[in-house]
């Protein structure tokens, strides 16, 4: 387990202490499960330094495992031994989780923080409530990076790009698992945008797409961490790669990447928070009252000022502004930009939650061959 214990407050408690501590009801540790990197790191600045700084004596442990969360929350379970108390997971396996019954059913509006302007939780994330156990944080998306000095002079335009080994030699990285690739797949076979998951829904359309996958197959590094794609092309051993947008953002604009971004086809997805279920009650009350601060309005708008993710309440777009440290406007960079979203995909929460496990068997004999 990538386990990385990030000390951020280690004050005593003292008579000072907010009411969370002084009542002895919450526990004074609390595990948060995320996915490292400058997501990670936006997570920390937002709303767990501000949180740690209102609750002196309380410590945040971070394990960077969300890439597996389903599958780890299952052991545990089974172990009867839950060791996370909110984990960042993506809205799919979210689902899963929640008919699996590992996390727990929230009631949102009476759980989570009212609007300024007093609109309830539930009408303020809206839409993006898309399970009664998910709160969402951020929508975001999975698209493509490419190093502008290796694509000649013809920028590519088109996802499809991505599988033209002719006009654009050399290595991609994509994520190893078949969401995503498995649409992006069919589209640059011919298959229209509304009938990709009628014809995922067949063997035969599950073929087509591992065999148009398979044109790049052996050109393809696969990984499972997002930060490894803007790393492979910062270091100029692949061409394109896929990640989310937010990793992109930060190797072009924070680090100065020769990195372009492609937008064409973006997936949009939504990341967020599940409480698992069974949690001591004093564990369960310290990561409540975390989960409730660190998803009010001012806090998701916060985040946007460290990465470039569109916060998951209506309340909060309104207050994203500039980059914390760089001092440039954050709105052109999200993937909800207009500029940036002509041609989108739809992730289908629904149908992945429904399907993945079959998917996946499926994707790892294929990449297995």
């Amino acid at each position: 387990m990538k386990l990385t214990k990030t000390l951020l407050a280690t004050t005593a408690l003292a008579a000072t202490s907010g009411a969370a501590l002084a009542d002895g009801h919450m526990a004074n540790e609390l595990t948060l499960v995320s996915w490292g990197g400058a997501y990670q790191a936006s997570q920390v600045k937002a709303y767990v330094e501000p949180y740690l700084a209102m609750n002196p004596g309380v410590t945040v442990v971070w394990d960077e495992s969300s890439a597996e969360a389903t599958a780890k929350m299952r052991a545990m379970n089974e172990a009867g031994n839950v060791t996370w108390d909110l984990v960042d997971a993506v809205a799919s396996d979210a689902m899963r989780m929640c008919d699996e019954g590992l996390i727990e059913e929230l009631d949102h509006d009476a759980d989570l923080a009212a609007a300024p302007d007093g609109t309830s939780a539930s009408d303020d994330f809206g839409d993006l409530l898309v399970s009664d156990c998910f709160v969402p944080q951020i929508v975001y998306s999975t698209t493509f990076g490419y190093r502008t000095d290796m694509v000649g002079d013809t920028p590519p335009t088109s996802i499809c790009a991505i599988f033209d080994l002719d006009a654009y030699p050399g290595k991609r990285s994509l994520q190893k698992r078949p969401i995503d690739n498995m649409e992006w797949a069919l589209y640059c076979d011919g298959v229209a945008k509304d009938e990709i998951y009628d014809v995922l829904g067949t063997d035969e359309g599950v073929d087509r797409a591992l065999a148009k996958l398979g044109t790049i197959k052996d050109q393809v590094v696969w990984w499972t961490a997002g930060a490894e794609t803007p790393q492979l092309l910062a270091d100029g051993e692949v061409v394109f790669g896929s990640t989310f947008n937010g990793r992109l953002f930060s190797a072009i604009a924070e680090q100065g990447q020769p990195i372009g971004m492609l937008w064409d086809m973006q997936s949009f997805d939504l990341d967020g928070w599940v409480l698992p279920a069974g949690l001591p009650e004093d564990r369960k009350a310290r990561a409540m009252d975390f989960l409730k601060f660190a998803t009010d309005t001012q806090r998701l708008a916060d985040q946007a000022a460290y990465i470039s993710y569109g916060p998951a309440r209506a309340s909060s777009a309104p207050l994203v502004g500039k980059h914390a440290e760089l001092g440039i406007d954050m709105a052109p960079h999200m993937p909800t930009d207009p500029a940036n979203s002509g041609n989108v995909h739809v992730y289908d929460y629904e149908w992945w939650a429904d399907n993945r496990d079959d998917l996946d068997a499926k994707f790892q004999a294929w990449l297995a061959k």
